[in-house]
């Protein structure tokens, strides 16, 4: 990471849905897992899944073991709001995830909250955004998660422009699904990537949800080698 200190929340969002943040944000917990870190997961909304089925915190927490929590679960695989209209329900507040993310904090030393979707997608009934969670947390940073692939490019610039125009730390970015033979274009963007201010933290590669958990507990570290936790120590709940 750019700066020697881990912040206290790590928000992890996406060039577009389906990019592989549920995975980053797994093999995030587990890097910071692996440098003696106590580490939670939390998003905020999760939409597509019905109540009684694994959702992402699910997927995280099984191929972490980490704790995790969700904010408000919806069945319609859409975005939140109009899930949420769908269902006659009320998402939560603002005020409420950033209650939540407060609460895991206290009992732990960084938590990693996945957004929905994109940067942009509307979490509140207000119309407010993974953007205006990440904004309001005092202490923290965002992962990028964006495509190996041809267009990829130009979503994450836009993404990062609405970071920096909102103020909002970025930590570097992960590519979510890494081929095991990537093309001309694949490695170009990797490279791209690698040279922007903030860096390439690394790439999970195609395929890693499929490992075993303790496989994927032991490989996460290997993949994200721009996540700077040599520093971890000083973070640990009760150290000065």
């Amino acid at each position: 990471m750019a700066e020697p200190r881990l912040p206290g929340v790590v928000v992890v969002t996406g060039t577009d849905t389906d990019v592989g943040k549920t995975v980053v944000t797994a093999a995030l917990v587990a890097t910071l897992v692996a440098a003696g870190l106590a580490v939670a997961a939390y998003k905020p909304t999760q939409t597509g899944v019905a109540p009684g089925e694994t959702g992402d915190m699910g997927e995280v927490e099984r191929l972490t073991g980490a704790l995790t929590a969700e904010g408000t679960r919806l069945i319609a695989p859409m975005a939140p709001r109009p899930a949420a209209q769908l269902e006659g329900r009320t998402l939560p507040s603002l005020t409420h995830h950033l209650e939540a993310i407060d609460h895991l904090s206290a009992r732990h030393d960084v938590v990693v909250v996945e957004g929905a979707g994109g940067l942009l997608v509307e979490l509140t009934a207000e119309g407010q955004t993974l953007a205006d969670l990440a904004a309001a947390l005092p202490d923290s940073g965002t992962v990028l998660v964006a495509r190996s692939a041809l267009g990829t490019l130009n979503h994450t610039m836009l993404t990062r422009e609405a970071l920096s125009h909102r103020g909002i730390r970025l930590l570097g970015v992960v590519i979510g699904s890494w081929p095991t033979d990537p093309d001309v274009i694949e490695t170009t963007n990797r490279d791209y990537f690698a040279a922007l201010p903030e860096g390439l933290l690394g790439t999970v590669p195609q395929g890693a949800p499929a490992l075993s958990p303790e496989a994927f507990r032991t490989e996460a570290p290997l993949w994200l080698p721009g996540v700077a936790v040599a520093t971890g120590a000083s973070q640990r709940r009760g150290t000065p």
